[in-house]
């Protein structure tokens, strides 16, 4: 049992909201720096993963508030996390736990946010902010612990703040230059990674990759090569023409899909070949969008987005309903994919937003959601397997002409 953190000498901190309202509360992480983060705020229903949470490149350039009311009792740990550093630009939540309690843990979630530079906000009222972004939708706001600045002041640079529509974060996550994936799930595997079998290489376009995303790849046996997010169609044609690659993934990220105008491009170029030359392709939240972009569909911003770990999908083909993970404020348009001959796959059943499609003529599917978070725990991982099966076939085509 770790001794009590206290959060009664911190200094007091602000909220301020480009809607004009104001939350006063206590400073915790990274505090006495001078912070002032401006972002949009959002909000996540999960009881538990806020370690997982703040390192998930999607929610780059956001404010993330915590709607269950105790954050921080098992503190944290170096595996729980989904890339090098804490993403957010803040984070708020009702009551930060006194103590941190579990066999994993080796710090504070206090301790752990000032050595990332990461400015906390505790003891607000989380359910009165939920329910203005949930009636108002996502907004603007400030964080900081700066006392030399007026509620008005704040208000102004909240109202000041640029939308999250039109912006491109894309390369501020995304790897710039290529490197190899090789850890897998490790302990928390349900099977051992294949041996004996063909090793599926993956070329994972990085527009923000989640790590357990490529350890789920790793963990089916396939050989993950990871490169920026702006590599070009016919570096990715090459490669598979080739022989050099079996698949295709593009990954989640943060901002705006319709502004990632480099990789939308390269996918609608590698898309636009016959269909026996386009490579097993699995996309997954930004990467759904911008597959949909690529093949003439169109995305819009939701009120307030869809971050938790209970959402329910409904697979239209199967009729079952899975619970996942979700962390997003944009989504596709149904109608539009349907248009252009796409197959809507899923569907989100509190709201009925499209959150799955795969192509009538190629091997392309993707889904809005994150098959490789563990709510249900595992009712979405058959995507990965699908995306192998997927490479399985091609490969067994392709050796079948070249045996001609």
């Amino acid at each position: 049992m770790t001794t009590p953190s206290t959060v009664s000498s911190a200094p007091p901190a602000r909220l301020a909201l480009a809607s004009g309202h104001v939350f006063h509360g206590t400073a915790f992480g990274a505090t006495g720096r001078g912070i002032l983060a401006v972002a949009e705020v959002v909000f996540n229903t999960a009881m538990c993963g806020y370690q997982e949470s703040l390192t998930d490149p999607s929610y780059t350039g956001q404010i993330l508030v915590q709607t269950f009311p105790l954050i921080g009792n098992y503190g944290v740990n170096a595996d729980d996390v989904e890339s090098r550093k804490v993403q957010v630009a803040g984070f708020v939540v009702r009551e930060l736990a006194r103590r941190h309690s579990n066999f994993r843990a080796t710090d504070s979630l206090a301790a752990y946010l000032a050595a990332q530079g990461v400015l906390g906000l505790t003891g607000i009222d989380t359910r009165a902010l939920t329910r203005l972004l949930r009636s108002g939708g996502s907004i603007a706001g400030v964080l900081t612990d700066r006392a030399d600045l007026t509620d008005a002041d704040l208000v102004a640079r909240a109202k000041a703040a640029p939308s999250m529509a039109g912006q491109n974060l894309v390369p501020t996550v995304g790897c710039t230059s290529g490197f190899t994936w090789a850890q897998t799930l490790g302990d928390w595997a349900m099977t051992a990674t294949p041996t004996g079998a063909r090793r599926f290489r993956v070329l994972t376009l990085d527009c923000g990759a989640k790590a357990n995303i490529l350890r789920n790849l790793t963990q089916r046996g396939c050989e993950v090569r990871v490169v920026p997010h702006d590599t070009s169609a016919s570096e990715i044609l090459r490669l598979y023409h080739a022989g050099e690659i079996d698949g295709l993934f593009i990954s989640n990220g943060p901002g705006d899909p319709a502004a990632v105008h480099a990789t939308i491009q390269t996918l609608r170029d590698v898309l636009d070949q016959p269909a026996d030359l386009v490579p097993p392709t699995f996309g997954i939240c930004l990467g759904h969008q911008l597959l949909a972009l690529a093949v003439g569909g169109t995305t819009y911003k939701l009120k307030f987005g869809h971050r938790g770990a209970n959402q329910p999908i409904l697979n239209n083909a199967l009729g079952k309903v899975e619970i996942t993970s979700q962390n997003h404020g944009f989504a596709v348009d149904a109608a539009s994919i349907e248009a252009v001959g796409g197959v809507p796959t899923h569907t989100h059943l509190n709201d009925g937003t499209l959150a799955g499609f795969r192509l009538k003529d190629k091997p392309v599917f993707s889904v809005q959601y994150h098959p490789e978070a563990s709510p249900g725990p595992h009712d979405a991982a058959y995507l990965f397997d699908q995306f192998v099966q997927a490479m399985r076939d091609r490969a067994e085509v392709r050796a079948a002409v070249a045996a001609r």
